[in-house]
C-alpha cells in the first residue's frame, strides 16, 4: 500500500503501471487494480502537466488494455472493469474536446460486438454520466462549463452513433447475455434525459424496449428505461401522445392485468412506470389548462381518467412497495379533481372511482398481521413512512370533497365499532385512526371541531360519543389503546360539549387501560396525553381533583437509585404527571389554604428525599453511585420545577398561597450548588429551577441569587458560563418593566455579580487550547457571543448604572472587550452585538451630561472601530450577517453624530481622517453623508464606496489590512 502511494506521487512511475496494464504483465487482481489507481491519479491531478507524447501513451495504454480484454476467454473481475471504466471516463473528460475527439469512434471500432469489450464500453458510458451529467455530484463552475461543452459536442458528433450502438447491443445480446442487455438499458435510461428524445422515442426503439418487457430477465430494467423516457421533458401535447402510445401497447400486451402478475419485484418497477406516466399526464394537463389550450387539455384529462382504474389496482395491491410507488400519481390526480371542481363548481359530478380511491386508502392504512409492535425494525419503519404518504392522500381526498370523506369514514367507523369485540385489532385500530386523521383532514381553528358546520359537527360528535361509550378503551392491543387515547385528546373539545363523558374517560386514563397499562410504551404516551387532557378540561374536573391526586400518588414518588424494582413510569414521564398534578391543584376551586396544603403535600416528599440523597452524595466515593444519586437529585428538582408550570406569574402563585412552598423548595435545593461532586448536572437542575422561580416569585427570588451565583461561578467551564448568563439576563430583563426600577438597581448589581461574572468569562476565554480543538474553539465563540449579549441586555434594559457602578478601571476593561469584539474577532454575529452595545452606550453616555471621560473614549476607540472593522480581511460583505454588522456600524456613527453634533464632524475633518491621509474631497464626502437624515444613505455609502478604501490605502495600518484582504 505504501509503495503504491509512492507510485502515485512519483513524477514518472505511472509509466511503469501503464506498461504493466498494456502488456498484461501481472495476473494478480489487486496489482492490476492499483495500477489503474495510479493511472487515475495521474490523469485527475497531473494531466495538464503531461507532454503530448505522455498523453498519447495514456491513450494507447487504455486501448491496448481493452484490446487484451477482447482476446481473453474470461473477463476481468467487476471491480477492475469498473476502475478501468473510471479511467477511460476521466481521460475522455480531459481530452475529448482537444486531443481525442474520436474517442467513441475508436472505442466502438475496437469492441464491435465482442461481449467483453461491450461490457467495458457500457461501464465507461455510465462512468462518463457520473463525471459529466449526474446532478447529485457537485461541480465547480469551471467543470460545469466544461461538461456543458462536452455534452454539446457529443450531441453534434456522436450521440446518433451511440444510440445506434445501443440498439444493436439490445438486439444482439437479449438472449445470450441478458446482463449486458440490462447494462445497456441502464445506459439508455441515464442518457435519455439530455439527448434528443426522437432518437429513442421512435417505433423502432420503443418496440424493442416493449418486447423486452416480456423477457423475465430484462423487464425490470426495461421498465426503468421506459420510465426515464416518459419523464423526459418535452412539450405537453407531445408528452400526452407519447404516454398514450406506450399505454396502448402495454395494455394490448396484457401488462395492465395486474391481478394476474405474481412477480412483485417487476410490479414494483411497473408501478413506478405507471406513476411516471400518470404524473406526466397531470403535468401536461396543467400546462395546457394554464395556457388556454382547451381542446388539448381535455384530451390530456381524458387520457388521465383512463389510467385511474390501473392506478386503483396498483394502489390496493397487497405489497406496500407496489402501492407506495403509485401514491405520487394518485395525489396529483386528486389535485386535478380539486382544481376541476373548484373551476366548475362544488356540484361537479365526480368520476365513479373517487369513492373507490377513498376505500383503497382506508384499506391500505391497515396494519399487517406481521407488524411487530414490541420490536419495531426496518420493515415497521417503512410501513410508518408509507402511512404518512397515505395520510397525504386522505388530506387531499378531504380537500376534493370533505362531505364524501366524512360520510365514508363514518360508515367504516360505525360498522367496525359495532362489532369491536369480535373484530381484529387491525380493523379496530384503523377505524379509530381514520377518526383521528379527520382532525387534520378537516381542519378547524384551535381544534374547534364541534362548532360551526352542523353536518360535520354532528357526524364527529356521533363518532366520539360512540368511541367513548362503547367500552373500546379496554381492547387488549397496544395499537388500539394508543389510538384510543390519541383520539380522545385530539378531540378534547368534544368533552366541553358533552362533559358527562369525562368521568368514564378519566378512569380509562388512570387504570390498567392507561397509566397502569402492561405496555411501557402505552404508559409513557398516556402520561403525556393525560397532561394535555387535564389542561384543556380542568374546569370540569373540580369534583374529581383529590380523587385523581390520590389515584396517581404512587406515580409521584421519587424512585431512589437503590430501588431494584422497575418503576411504572420513567422520570421523563413523571414530569408530565407532576405538571398535571400542579394544574389540578392550581385551577381547582378549593380555597387558597387547601391549595397550599395540596401543593405542600405534593412537594414535601421531594424536598425530604432531596435532603437525604444530597447527604448521601456528599459522602459517596464510588463514581457510578455518585452519578446515580445526582440523577435522582436532578429529577427531584425537575419535578418541583414542572409543578410550577401551572402558574403564569407571581400573582397566581400568591393567590394559591404557594409562595412560601416554593421558597422552601429553593432553600432546600440551593445547597446542592456547593456539592463538590457531580457539579454539572446539579447546577443545571438548580439553574432551571431558578429560571422558573424568577417567573413565579419575581423579586422574592432575588435574595437567593447572589449566593447561587457565587457557587455557580466557581471552577466553571465555558458551557457552565454560557448556560448561567441567560439566567442573569432573565433577571435583568424581568425588572426592565418594573416601575420602581431604580430601587432595584443596587440589588441587581449585587445579584448579577457583574464583575465576578465578567472576570470568570475572561478567565475561561484566556485559557490556552490546542490549535486543532474545534469543539473548544466553538465553545469559546459561543461564550463570547453570550457575554456580549449579556452586556447588551444590561445596557438596553435601562440598567446601565449596573455597568457604570463597577468603578472606572472595570468599566474601561469591559468597554475595551466590546471594542475588541467589534473589530478583532472574525465573528459577524458577535461584531453586530458589539456595535449595538456601542451605539446604546453612546446614546446613554455620549451627551453633554454623560459619563465623565466617555466622549474621549468615543473619539479614541469607537470611531476608529467603525472605520477599521470593515477593513478586516474577515469582513465578508457577501455574508448576510456581515452586512447586518455593517448596518449597525453605520448606525453607531449616526448615533455619535446625533449626540456630539458638529463637534464630531469637526473631529473627522480636522483630526481623524487627515491622520489616515484621507484626501480633503473624500473627507468632505464622508461628513456630508454622515449629516444626511436617512441612515440608509450612510449604510449604502459604507458598503459601496470603494473610493474611501482607496483613499485609506495610503495609511500604513490600513494598507496592512488591505494587503491581506482579497475581498477589498
Amino acid at each position: 500500500m505504501v509503495y503504491f502511494e509512492q507510485l502515485k506521487e512519483s513524477q514518472d512511475a505511472w509509466e511503469v503501471c501503464a506498461e504493466a496494464l498494456a502488456k498484461g504483465i501481472y495476473s494478480d487482481d489487486h496489482v492490476k487494480f492499483f495500477c489503474f489507481q495510479v493511472l487515475e491519479h495521474q490523469i485527475k491531478y497531473r494531466h495538464g502537466g503531461l507532454s503530448p507524447a505522455q498523453q498519447q501513451l495514456i491513450r494507447e495504454t487504455l486501448m491496448k488494455w481493452l484490446q487484451g480484454q477482447l482476446m481473453n476467454s474470461q473477463p476481468e473481475k467487476p471491480f477492475i472493469r469498473n476502475k478501468a471504466a473510471q479511467v477511460f471516463a476521466l481521460t475522455f473528460v480531459m481530452e475529448y474536446l482537444t486531443h481525442w475527439p474520436k474517442f467513441f469512434h475508436d472505442l466502438l471500432s475496437l469492441v464491435g460486438l465482442n461481449p467483453h469489450g461491450v461490457d467495458v464500453y457500457l461501464r465507461t458510458l455510465m462512468a462518463i454520466d457520473a463525471e459529466v451529467v449526474d446532478r447529485d455530484i457537485l461541480h465547480s463552475p469551471e467543470e460545469v462549463r466544461r461538461n456543458t461543452l462536452i455534452k454539446d459536442g457529443m450531441r453534434e458528433q456522436v450521440i446518433p452513433s451511440l444510440v445506434e450502438s445501443w440498439y444493436q447491443i439490445l438486439g444482439a445480446y437479449q438472449q445470450s447475455h441478458p446482463e449486458i442487455t440490462c447494462q445497456c438499458l441502464e445506459v439508455v435510461g441515464a442518457y435519455v434525459s439530455w439527448i434528443d428524445l426522437n432518437l429513442i422515442a421512435n417505433d423502432r426503439f420503443v418496440n424493442l424496449l416493449l418486447s423486452q418487457m416480456s423477457v423475465e430477465d430484462l423487464r425490470e430494467e426495461a421498465c426503468d428505461c421506459l420510465y426515464e423516457i416518459v419523464c423526459k421533458g418535452m412539450a405537453p401535447t407531445d408528452k400526452t401522445k407519447l404516454v398514450e402510445s406506450l399505454c396502448q401497447v402495454l395494455q394490448s400486451a396484457g401488462f395492465f392485468n395486474v391481478d394476474q402478475e405474481e412477480d412483485v419485484d417487476f410490479l414494483a418497477k411497473f408501478s413506478r412506470l405507471v406513476n411516471g406516466m400518470g404524473q406526466s399526464l397531470v403535468l401536461s394537463w396543467t400546462k395546457l389548462a394554464k395556457g388556454g389550450a382547451v381542446k388539448e387539455a381535455a384530451e390530456a384529462l381524458r387520457a388521465l381518467e383512463t389510467k385511474v382504474p390501473l392506478l386503483l389496482q396498483l394502489l390496493v395491491h397487497d405489497d406496500d412497495d407496489i402501492s407506495a410507488n403509485i401514491v405520487g400519481f394518485c395525489y396529483d390526480y386528486l389535485n386535478v379533481l380539486k382544481q376541476v371542481r373548484y373551476t366548475l363548481g362544488s356540484n361537479t359530478f365526480f368520476p365513479s372511482l373517487y369513492p373507490d380511491i377513498m376505500l383503497a386508502v382506508m384499506k391500505k392504512l391497515t396494519y399487517d398481521e406481521e407488524y411487530n409492535f414490541d420490536n419495531e425494525g426496518e420493515d415497521e419503519a417503512m410501513f410508518v413512512e408509507y402511512r404518512k404518504q397515505l395520510k397525504m392522500l386522505l388530506d387531499r381526498l378531504a380537500q376534493v370533497s370533505p362531505d364524501l370523506l366524512l360520510e365514508a369514514v363514518g360508515r367504516v367507523f360505525n360498522n367496525t365499532i359495532q362489532r369491536w369485540q369480535t373484530a381484529s385489532f387491525m380493523e379496530v385500530e384503523v377505524a379509530i385512526r381514520l377518526l383521528y386523521m379527520l382532525g387534520e383532514a378537516l381542519p378547524a381553528s384551535h381544534g374547534a371541531h364541534f362548532s360551526g358546520d352542523t353536518a360535520k359537527t354532528s357526524a364527529l360528535q356521533d363518532m366520539m360519543r360512540t368511541l367513548v361509550s362503547s367500552g373500546l378503551s379496554g381492547y387488549q392491543h397496544t395499537s388500539v389503546s394508543l389510538e384510543f387515547f390519541e383520539t380522545v385528546v385530539r378531540y378534547d373539545k368534544f368533552f366541553l360539549v358533552e362533559p358527562q363523558h369525562i368521568p368514564i374517560v378519566l378512569m380509562s386514563f388512570l387504570d390498567h387501560r392507561g397509566l397502569r397499562h402492561s405496555s411501557p410504551k402505552v404508559r409513557s404516551r398516556v402520561a403525556y396525553l393525560f397532561s394535555r387532557f387535564v389542561k384543556t378540561l380542568h374546569k370540569h374536573m373540580n369534583s374529581f381533583i383529590e380523587d385523581i391526586l390520590s389515584r396517581i400518588q404512587d406515580l409521584l414518588e421519587l424512585a431512589p437509585p437503590e430501588n431494584g424494582f422497575p418503576a411504572l413510569l420513567t422520570s421523563d414521564d413523571q414530569l408530565f404527571i407532576f405538571e398535571t398534578a400542579g394544574v389540578l391543584i392550581v385551577h381547582g376551586e378549593s380555597p387558597a389554604e387547601r391549595k397550599q396544603a395540596l401543593m405542600r403535600s405534593l412537594l414535601t416528599p421531594l424536598t425530604d428525599a432531596f435532603r437525604l440523597l444530597l447527604a448521601k452524595l456528599a459522602s459517596e466515593r464510588e463514581e457510578e453511585r455518585q452519578a446515580a444519586l445526582a440523577d435522582c437529585l436532578s429529577h427531584a428538582v425537575g419535578f418541583a420545577s414542572r409543578t410550577s408550570k401551572a402558574f403564569s406569574n407571581k400573582q397566581t402563585v400568591k393567590q394559591c398561597g404557594c409562595t412560601e412552598v416554593y421558597r422552601d423548595c429553593l432553600q432546600t435545593f440551593l445547597p446542592a450548588l456547593s456539592c463538590p461532586v457531580q457539579r454539572g448536572s446539579l447546577r443545571s437542575a438548580v439553574r432551571s429551577f431558578l429560571h422558573r422561580m424568577i417567573i413565579c416569585l419575581e423579586e422574592e427570588v432575588l435574595p437567593f441569587v447572589p449566593a447561587a451565583s457565587e457557587h455557580m461561578l466557581k471552577d466553571c467551564e465555558a458551557r457552565d458560563l454560557q448556560e448561567f448568563i441567560p439566567l442573569i439576563s432573565q433577571i435583568t430583563a424581568k425588572f426592565k418593566v418594573t416601575r420602581d426600577l431604580q430601587e432595584f438597581i443596587p440589588l441587581i448589581s449585587q445579584i448579577t455579580v457583574f464583575m465576578p461574572l465578567v472576570l470568570a468569562i475572561f478567565e475561561v476565554l484566556c485559557r490556552p487550547a490546542e490549535d486543532n480543538d474545534q469543539a473548544a474553539a466553538l465553545e469559546k465563540q459561543m461564550l463570547r457571543r453570550s457575554y456580549f449579549t449579556f452586556i447588551q441586555t444590561i445596557t438596553s434594559s435601562g440598567m446601565n448604572e449596573v455597568l457604570a457602578n463597577q468603578g472606572v478601571e472595570n468599566v474601561e476593561r469591559v468597554l475595551f472587550t466590546i471594542i475588541q469584539g467589534a473589530v478583532d474577532f472574525p465573528d459577524p454575529i458577535a461584531q453586530k452585538t458589539c456595535f449595538i452595545i456601542l451605539s446604546k452606550l453612546v446614546e446613554l453616555w455620549g451627551g453633554k451630561d454623560g459619563m465623565a471621560g466617555f466622549p474621549d473614549f468615543i473619539y479614541k476607540h469607537i470611531v476608529p472601530a467603525c472605520f477599521l472593522a470593515p477593513l478586516k480581511p474577515s469582513f465578508d460583505l457577501t455574508d448576510a450577517q456581515t452586512v447586518l454588522t455593517l448596518s449597525e456600524c453605520a448606525l453607531t456613527l449616526k448615533m455619535i453624530h446625533l449626540r456630539r453634533g458638529p463637534e464630531f464632524i469637526q473631529y473627522l475633518q480636522q483630526e481623524y481622517l487627515p491622520s489616515l491621509q484621507v484626501s480633503p474631497e473624500i473627507t468632505q464626502e464622508v461628513c456630508q453623508v454622515l449629516q444626511q437624515p436617512d441612515a440608509k444613505v450612510l449604510k449604502n455609502y459604507m458598503k459601496v464606496r470603494s473610493q474611501l478604501v482607496v483613499a485609506l490605502e495610503t495609511s500604513p495600518l490600513c494598507r496592512l489590512c488591505l494587503e491581506t484582504s482579497s475581498n477589498i
